[in-house]
């Protein structure tokens, strides 16, 4: 076995846990879902069947990955933060086959306690502030916060607030640069 897992996690038979990665208490993953290499699902973690958890992935103590979720490499899933995949669920009508795909694209943090309604995308390094409700697609680095979650800002890779002075910004952190264009962020130097 090349994860690590507590005495008291469930790892069903049949799912894919990469190298390095690390299973904490009274967390179940169900058969079907493949993880990455270096992940740490904390303290009452459930990963559903049809889940994919890419590399590098932090999901804090009470979450519930369901069916139909994707996360991509490096994505932090604050504590208690919630996903859904049924936009209109009642207890006395089955609507497994009417899952909405919810994917979380690189980098992107999901602050504690926000919730994720399902059919959104959330773009690369985008930065979802605590107790926020996403109900609709959330571009690459932008923060957003309230209920219903609205964009107040942008990100940048390494976390930190970008401030724009014509179109450019720089990471107070890392200093790598930053340009906007419309409602488009992207870091100068990479390849779109």
């Amino acid at each position: 076995m090349a994860y690590w897992k507590h005495d008291s996690a469930i790892v069903d038979e049949g799912a894919q846990i990469g190298e390095g990665s690390k299973v904490w208490h009274f967390c179940h993953v169900s058969a079907g879902a493949r993880i990455g290499q270096r992940c740490a699902l904390g303290q009452n973690v459930y990963i559903g069947n049809d889940v994919s958890i890419g590399n590098n992935v932090r999901i804090q103590n009470n979450v519930s990955v369901y069916d139909a979720v994707t996360l991509e490499d490096d994505v932090f899933c604050g504590p208690s933060m919630v996903f859904t995949n049924v936009y209109n669920p009642r207890a006395a009508v089955a609507r497994k086959d009417e899952y909405r795909k919810t994917v979380v694209k690189q980098g992107a943090t999901l602050g504690a306690n926000c919730t994720v309604v399902c059919g959104a995308t959330i773009g690369r390094y985008a930065f979802i502030g605590a107790g926020a409700v996403v109900k609709h697609d959330v571009t690459d680095f932008a923060l957003m916060v309230g209920v219903p979650a609205r964009q107040i800002g942008w990100m940048s890779r390494h976390g930190e607030r970008l401030e724009f002075l014509n179109g450019l910004a720089s990471c107070p952190a890392t200093q790598e640069q930053y340009r906007l264009e419309g409602e488009r962020c992207t870091s100068i130097g990479e390849s779109a």
